[in-house]
């Protein structure tokens, strides 16, 4: 369970405050222990209350008078570097309340005069502005402008660097494609030139097979062998004729 946030302002209700006061104690005392045993740090702290008639020192009388000597010991500019009291404390916050307060005016103006912006494309809004309003309009135009033209040259760069990349792609695959055709088998023509060239061996056995079929078919001298096929692919068959 997350502790609530507490209002750092004097208590006014007197069991209330002494009762802050013994809780807060006791931890701030096992804080300075933690931060001295993580550490190996030198620390004391002292403690007055009006609850109690002397002072609660840790760890000791005798370690808070050592660590009080080093710090006295060195010099002055360096005792006061990081040392703050109330009153400066108080001064660095409202100095840091004013740059949020300004911070935050110039978030609120900026909205402001994109909301007369939006309303200046409508025709409305342009009638009632002082100069001031006018000048930052104007930079805030101004602006919007740049922020426009920084997107369209991102835009442009993109679009070149996407075409750049097709190009190398379509190069690279038209290369592919010619070494590819390099590559392929050459065609072996078997047309009637091959026919033709074909060796006496072979021919000499399909005129024996021509016989053989006029044989089986009683020598009819209508019998004739005709090639059919294209000519690339030519091949024999044997008809009849009338």
């Amino acid at each position: 369970m997350t502790r609530k946030k507490v209002k750092l302002a004097f208590i006014t209700n007197d069991s209330a405050r002494k009762a802050t006061f013994k809780k807060r104690k006791k931890g701030l005392m096992k804080k300075v222990s933690e931060l001295s045993t993580l550490c190996g740090i030198d620390a004391c702290a002292i403690i007055y209350s009006p609850y109690e008639t002397q002072p609660e020192v840790w760890p000791n009388t005798v370690g808070a008078q050592r660590v009080l000597a080093q710090f006295k010991r060195m010099p002055e500019m360096e005792q006061s570097k990081k040392m703050v009291n109330q009153e400066s404390f108080i001064r660095q916050r409202i100095t840091k309340a004013n740059e949020q307060l300004k911070k935050q005016q110039k978030e609120n103006r900026e909205k402001e005069m994109t909301e007369v912006m939006y309303q200046c494309l409508t025709g409305r809004g342009l009638n009632n502005l002082g100069m001031a309003d006018l000048h930052d309009l104007g930079w805030l135009i101004d602006q919007n402008l740049k922020e426009i033209s920084k997107k369209i040259e991102a835009l442009k760069k993109s679009a070149n660097a996407q075409v750049g990349q097709v190009g190398l792609k379509s190069t690279s695959e038209v290369g592919r494609s010619e070494v590819h055709e390099h590559e392929q088998k050459p065609v072996v023509d078997v047309g009637i030139n091959a026919m033709q060239n074909r060796p006496q061996c072979f021919t000499d056995w399909a005129n024996n097979v021509q016989n053989e079929h006029m044989a089986d078919f009683g020598g009819d001298d209508q019998m004739v062998m005709m090639p059919f096929g294209d000519g690339h692919n030519a091949m024999w068959s044997s008809g009849f004729f009338p």
